[in-house]
């Protein structure tokens, strides 16, 4: 019955579905954990677990304790991860937004379009978990596609977003599935043909390099790394290096960085929307001398004075999003459109992730119609 319980985390604007065994049902409702009286027995879980991992993948997920995948459910295009925790085998699913994400649609400030005119170089989107930077890179790359004929590749680990090609033609790689890793998938991409590559995250060094390298050889590369400023996304990039190649990387970064955009996710009670608040560093000579000496603390008077040269920092970004009086605001039970559903095969990956914006409004329990009674879901699905 995991179908109705999505359902019912839809109609509650959830962003998350957790379920642990001998534990009340959780959904999280614009970042706050909200909890059922009701609770779901281990027997469920594992029942539900076994119907969503394909049997010749149930090893992997024996051997790792942890199994990731994506899935349409109920018309709703989720992140899974399966667990094992102290208490048995749980549960955490992502609600993916079912909107086409747009600068528009996610309620960014319009100069975000400005970014992805060049040609070449690299743009980093950062920010904490949860904070929507995935949400924003697909902006970033439907921008383009809506204005521009150009070769786009996305790698990424799960496809949270399915493109549809309009001017642009858009492939998209999912790791585990289309390709062994994010490394492979970049070594891949430069014999291609790529103009634009999308990396959904960097992690690790080698992943970082590649990045690098094809931002210096003539493409245009959407990246992102979790940081909690601009400043701090290049700190956390260079320090992924060893201490003797780090003049080398700062180097390479202020020869190629065209804009880092780090943002995080406010709710706005007076909307009923989570809504990103950005800080967007763009490279004049003075931030890539700063860069250059891994200067990062000037980085944000460079920004507060910036405006002219397309910066914003926190506060004014801030202003701009108090003085707005326009609002796009998605359904909040608002369903995949049937041509953008579709099932996607099982893969064991490494992480899983967190969530993105949610619409619904706040309350103590969830909100449930009489034929959604989370009470009967549950005991239904222990059935079985």
């Amino acid at each position: 019955m995991l179908e109705q319980l999505v359902r019912v985390a839809r109609k509650n604007g959830a962003s998350d579905l957790h379920l642990e065994p001998g534990q009340p049902v959780t959904m999280r409702v614009r970042g706050a954990l909200q909890r059922s009286e009701q609770r779901v027995s281990g027997e469920a879980v594992l029942s539900a677990a076994r119907k969503l991992v394909p049997p010749e993948l149930w090893g992997a997920f024996v051997e790792r304790r942890s199994f990731d995948l994506s899935r349409v459910i109920s018309g709703v295009q989720c992140r899974i991860n399966i667990l094992q925790s102290a208490r048995g085998v749980g549960m955490a699913v992502r609600l993916l937004s079912a909107f086409r994400p747009t600068i528009k649609t996610l309620n960014l400030h319009p100069d975000l379009a400005q970014l992805v005119k060049p040609k070449h170089g690299l743009i980093l989107v950062s920010g904490a978990t949860g904070s929507g930077k995935s949400s924003t890179m697909a902006a970033l790359i439907e921008e383009l596609n809506e204005r521009e004929a150009r070769h786009i590749i996305t790698v990424e680990d799960p496809i949270e977003y399915v493109l549809r090609a309009r001017k642009s033609l858009i492939r998209q790689r999912e790791v585990g599935r289309d390709t062994p890793s994010f490394e492979q998938a970049l070594l891949d991409a430069l014999r291609e043909d790529p103009d634009v590559i999308m990396v959904g995250e960097m992690r690790r060094r080698n992943t970082m390099q590649l990045t690098l390298d094809a931002a210096e050889t003539g493409h245009l590369v959407l990246a992102t790394v979790h940081s909690s400023s601009t400043g701090d996304a290049l700190q956390r990039l260079v320090s992924a290096f060893p201490a003797e190649s780090q003049d080398g990387v700062r180097a390479q970064l202020a020869d190629c960085l065209v804009a880092i955009v780090c943002q995080r996710l406010h709710y706005r009670g007076d909307i009923g929307l989570r809504v990103p608040q950005c800080e967007i560093l763009r490279t004049t000579t003075a931030t890539r001398a700063m860069i250059r000496e891994g200067a990062y603390h000037k980085l944000s008077g460079a920004i507060a004075t910036g405006r002219d040269e397309g910066m914003w920092s926190w506060d004014r970004y801030q202003r701009w999003l108090d003085a707005r009086t326009r609002w796009f605001k998605p359904a909040p039970d608002q369903g995949l459109a049937e041509d953008e559903a579709r099932p996607t095969p099982a893969l064991p990956r490494a992480k899983a992730r967190a969530a993105v914006e949610t619409t619904a409004e706040s309350s103590d329990r969830y909100v449930v119609d009489p034929g959604d009674d989370v009470s009967a879901l549950i005991a239904e699905l222990e059935k079985r």
